[in-house]
């Protein structure tokens, strides 16, 4: 007979049988690389561009009659694609050499964007080096100098003087009319908001020449006032409006529905969860709409020449009398043939570029932090409070544990 084996107890359902640990060396667990991008990667980038920067060159002085920098960068660069999605397809999948390809043309085009942008600011400052170098060219105007005046005499005080003045009363106008207007169009819908949005849109792409038509024929003409920085405010205006509206409604409708519900079953009337709620939250948003505004409006020539006229003199009174901004000033300046002025325009132009830098480093200051994100005197004043209430508090609980002792108002305020 074969032997009987012994009875095992039956292992439960919840067991669980943890498989023996062999002893290691203890080691430091190494770090896990978790970029998409390997090294392979970047070998595949740089002969792919070696590469096609030699075919190119071998293109265009052996083989083809093909001439020019503007080719052989564009031919560079339809060869380094090529070359580079076969490459990465040595090594990845069809999805990953799209995606490879897809990356490639974004990174580059990129590049290409901020590479322009360098190069205009670069050879804004290079050519007006010579008139930024003077300290006259800031606290002087031209009134008493010549086209034919050295750097030395003259500047651009009058332009400056005007386009703050012509851009800060334009601020004023548009900023409350876009912001009500947007919020009209994205808290309001109905047959008449829809008509005022098809209006702003179509003025987005209305020319700077009509708007400085319209109010020259209904400013200065019609109601007989005379051509002023006021006028040319009203011009920038018209053509600051419909961009800030477009913006800040996009903006406003990014707002989530929830917050406007919550909101409103607290009890809140809409104007109220519109100012506290809507607006706070979209407070980033519109300021960049007003920052897209002000970029529209600040550098616009010819409005400001229609409606403000030209003076080679400073004009403070933003009413009467022609005044010139930076704009104008420039077209002025680089279209004369002596090199002196040519020289001023290119300065008063790397000007308005550090205008527009500071008008938008203030504006993100002001209005640039996250909802709910408080500044240094709003933290002060919430700390203040908490402060206060917790003393309040403090004094309700003594009151309650000794009958008959009510916490007095100058406990409260002492604490």
């Amino acid at each position: 007979m074969a032997p009987v084996k012994p009875a095992t107890a039956p292992a439960t359902a919840l067991s669980t049988t943890l498989p023996a640990a062999e002893p290691g060396p203890d080691l430091p667990e190494e770090r896990r690389a978790t970029g998409q991008l390997r090294r392979t990667d970047g070998f595949a980038m740089i002969g792919a561009l070696v590469a096609a920067v030699s075919l190119t060159a071998l293109l265009f002085t052996r083989l083809a009659p093909f001439d020019g920098l503007l080719g052989f960068v564009v031919v560079s660069y339809l060869a380094f694609l090529g070359f580079y999605t076969l490459l990465v397809s040595f090594d990845e999948n069809g999805p990953t050499v799209r995606d490879r390809l897809a990356a490639a043309v974004v990174h580059s085009l990129a590049s290409l964007m901020l590479l322009a942008l360098v190069a205009v600011v670069a050879f804004t400052l290079w050519r007006g080096r010579d008139a930024l170098g003077y300290l006259n060219f800031f606290v002087e105007d031209m009134g008493r100098a010549g086209p034919l005046q050295p750097l030395s005499v003259g500047g651009i005080r009058h332009a400056m003087v005007g386009t703050l003045q012509q851009i800060a009363i334009a601020l004023a106008v548009t900023v409350p009319l876009g912001l009500v207007c947007a919020v009209f169009l994205s808290e309001l819908p109905g047959p008449f908001s829809r008509l005022v949005r098809t209006i702003a849109e179509a003025m987005t792409a209305l020319p700077s020449v009509v708007a400085g038509l319209f109010i020259y024929a209904t400013v200065v003409l019609a109601l007989g006032l005379d051509k002023s920085g006021f006028a040319a405010s009203l011009a920038l205006g018209v053509m600051m409006l419909p961009i800030m509206i477009r913006a800040a409604d996009v903006v406003i409708r990014l707002v989530p529905g929830t917050l406007r519900e919550a909101s409103l079953a607290l009890g809140a009337s809409q104007w109220r969860t519109i100012w506290h709620v809507v607006v706070p939250t979209a407070r980033s948003g519109l300021t960049t709409a007003v920052i897209l505004g002000t970029a529209r409006g600040i550098g616009e020539t010819s409005p400001v020449l229609l409606t403000a006229g030209f003076a080679a003199y400073t004009n403070a009174n933003p009413t009467s009398g022609p005044q010139t901004s930076l704009p104008l000033f420039v077209f002025d300046a680089v279209r004369r043939p002596d090199e002196a002025m040519i020289s001023r325009g290119f300065g008063a132009a790397a000007v308005l570029m550090g205008l527009v830098l500071i008008l938008f480093v203030i504006a993100r200051m002001v209005g640039g932090r996250a909802p709910g994100q408080l500044g240094r005197r709003a933290a002060r004043a919430r700390v203040r409070a908490s402060r206060r209430d917790a003393v309040r508090f403090a004094a309700r609980a003594r009151a309650r544990q000794v009958p008959g002792v009510e916490a007095s108002d100058s406990e409260v305020s002492d604490a």
